[in-house]
C-alpha cells in the first residue's frame, strides 16, 4: 500500500479522538519511527510503499491511538532537550516544562561549572531525562540520580547508555531518607505535585497510562516532597549550592514560602513559556 494513501485512512480513523493537526503529527512521528523517513521524504517519494508487516505495525499503532495511549509509549521513544529517550509505562513522558528547568540550570550554572568539577543530584529521576541532559551539556560534572522505582531506574540506565553518558543511579525512597551519602553543588527535582483534586484537568491519555506514583500527591499535603527535599538539601548542599524544583503552577507562592522557611536565600519563582509559575531556584547560604 502507498503510504500517501494510508495517510488519508489514518486521518479519517482518528478524527473522532483528535484534531487534524495532532493526527498529522502522529502520522509523521510514526513514519520516522517505523520507516526512518521524514515528512519531506514522503513528499519527494510519493510512491513510497509499506509492506504487509509494516502495514500491521501501522494498524496496531492506530488501534492504540484510538485507546488514547500516548504516542510516545506506542513508539517507545521520545525526544528531550534534543536527545533521544526510551519511554514506557514505568516512567513519565518528559515534558517541555522540564526542558525549561534544564535550560534554567544550564543558563545559571554552566559558566561556574566550567571552572571546576561539580556534583549534581536529581531526586525522582524517572526516565533520567534531567540528569542525562545535564551530564550531556556539563560533561565534567559528576551526576547522581535516585528513584523509588526499580523499573524506572532500569529505563533511566538504558537512556544513559543510549546517550553515552555516565550517571550514577541509585534505588532510593527520598521520603524514607534521613541522610544523603554525599554533599552536592546542585540538587534538582521534579517530584510528584499534582493534587488529586486536579485530576479533572488531566487528559485521559495521562490518567490511564502514565505512572500515578510519579504524578500525584494527597490534597492535604501537596508539598510533601518539597518539604523533605528542602530539608535534605539544607543539610547536603555545599555553601552557595543551588536547589532547583519544578512545581505545581497553582502553588508557586506556597512553595517559595516553604523553601524560604528552610533558610534558603535568593528564592526565585520562574515562569514557563506559557506564563505559569513552574520552577523555583534557591541558594544555600
Amino acid at each position: 500500500m502507498l503510504l500517501k494513501n494510508y495517510k488519508a485512512t489514518f486521518l479519517n480513523e482518528l478524527s473522532s479522538w483528535y484534531d487534524e493537526k495532532e493526527i498529522e503529527s502522529f502520522f509523521y512521528l510514526i513514519l520516522e519511527s517505523f520507516h526512518r523517513k521524514k515528512r519531506i521524504d514522503l513528499a519527494l517519494e510519493p510512491e513510497m510503499e509499506m509492506d504487509a508487516l509494516q502495514f500491521l505495525r501501522w494498524e496496531s499503532a492506530l488501534a492504540e491511538l484510538k485507546k488514547q495511549k500516548p504516542i510516545q509509549y506506542i513508539l517507545g521513544e521520545t525526544e528531550f532537550y534534543g536527545l533521544p529517550f526510551l519511554v514506557n509505562e514505568n516512567v513519565l513522558i518528559p515534558r517541555p516544562e522540564t526542558e525549561e528547568l534544564v535550560a534554567l540550570i544550564l543558563a545559571e550554572e554552566k559558566g561556574k561549572m566550567e571552572e571546576g568539577k561539580a556534583r549534581i543530584l536529581d531526586i525522582g529521576t524517572g526516565s533520567g531525562c534531567i540528569p542525562i541532559a545535564l551530564k550531556k551539556n556539563l560533561p565534567e560534572a559528576e551526576v547522581y540520580a535516585i528513584d523509588i522505582s526499580e523499573k524506572a531506574l532500569a529505563t533511566a540506565m538504558k537512556n544513559a547508555e543510549l546517550n553515552q553518558v555516565a550517571v550514577h543511579f541509585r534505588l532510593q525512597d527520598v521520603l524514607a531518607t534521613e541522610e544523603l551519602e554525599s554533599s552536592f553543588d546542585i540538587i534538582v527535582s521534579n517530584p510528584p505535585y499534582v493534587r488529586h483534586l486536579e485530576k479533572i484537568e488531566i487528559q485521559p491519555n495521562v490518567l490511564e497510562y502514565e505512572p500515578h506514583l510519579a504524578l500525584f500527591v494527597a490534597d492535604n499535603d501537596a508539598l510533601l516532597f518539597y518539604r523533605k527535599i528542602a530539608a535534605l538539601a539544607q543539610k547536603h548542599l555545599m555553601s552557595n549550592g543551588k536547589l532547583y524544583f519544578e512545581i505545581n503552577q497553582y502553588l508557586g507562592k506556597e512553595t517559595v514560602a516553604l523553601v524560604e522557611s528552610f533558610g534558603f536565600a535568593a528564592v526565585q519563582l520562574h515562569q514557563d513559556i506559557y506564563g505559569n509559575d513552574r520552577m523555583i531556584s534557591a541558594t544555600k547560604v
